[in-house]
């Protein structure tokens, strides 16, 4: 049994007082490690929120620098970390909540050459990123290592969700099929993004994470929630694993490749 502190006894007793979570699994967060790839709008709740939960080692992934257009939903940043390296901005807001944590930084972007090596150290992997190329691939490489994760796109005014099992549920692959053809799907830069779109959806996948690793509740396994902010409808989408699947199937992925950058982020899921 971890020895807490007084003051981390207060800092967590929220949690602590949950029945579903209690003192183990505080222990758990604390010894937890998660991946966030994405320090924009989706990864900027998550860091946030898993820092205030206390897991112990959280890694964050980007390979860009904070803009002013980000700031208007990436609220990890300021106006003072314009041109700095998302993942240093991220990093000091972490730890400016709670100082005890470990926070890895990976100021690169991800391709089918590195991107093993970085998630090869986590329990747990969250794809905040905004176009399918990197989606696909995070996918296909979490099969591939057997690391579960949380899948995030958001558009406009609406957000959507699936949590994948390598292996035992429904893959990004098994729902999606395919990045989409070039100029079929708009991006945020081109059809906007309400901010607020960003915190609701990232702060889901963050629950996610903490549901994984204290073992409480249900993951979002084979289902895609979405939602659509200007209406507050919210609807969960059943899914099933595809025994075929390019990904996961019996005969999946072996090695990871490169798809083509199509900069993009909610698209349709496909009948299951």
């Amino acid at each position: 049994m971890r020895d807490f502190t007084d003051s981390e006894l207060e800092r967590y007793s929220r949690h602590i007082i949950l029945e579903d979570v209690g003192i183990e699994g505080q222990e758990k967060i604390c010894d937890a490690k998660v991946l966030v790839i994405g320090a924009g709008g989706l990864g900027s709740p998550v860091a946030l929120y898993l820092a205030a939960a206390g897991v112990g080692t959280i890694g964050i992934a980007d390979g860009d620098v904070v803009d002013l257009s980000n700031l208007q939903r990436q609220v990890i940043h300021t106006t003072a970390d314009v041109g700095t390296p998302k993942v240093e901005s991220a990093k000091n807001k972490m730890l400016a909540i709670n100082p005890a944590l470990t926070v890895n930084t990976h100021h690169k972007m991800l391709f089918a050459d590195n991107i093993l090596g970085v998630i090869q150290p986590y329990d747990f992997v969250i794809d905040g990123t905004d176009n399918f190329a990197t989606k696909f691939l995070v996918n296909d490489a979490c099969v591939l290592a057997g690391k579960p994760f949380s899948h995030g796109g958001i558009l406009r005014f609406a957000g959507q969700t699936m949590s994948v099992k390598p292996r035992q549920s429904a893959c990004y692959a098994c729902v999606f099929g395919q990045p989409p053809p070039p100029g079929l799907v708009p991006t945020c830069s081109s059809a906007g993004i309400l901010g607020a779109v960003a915190g609701m959806l990232g702060a889901i996948q963050a629950a996610e994470a903490l549901k994984f690793i204290t073992g409480s509740g249900a993951p979002l396994y084979d289902q895609l929630l979405s939602f659509d902010a200007k209406t507050m409808n919210f609807r969960k989408v059943p899914l099933k694993r595809n025994p075929n699947c390019r990904v996961c199937g019996a005969d999946g992925v072996k090695a990871l490749r490169d798809y083509e950058q199509v900069v993009c982020e909610v698209k349709n899921a496909k009948n299951s």
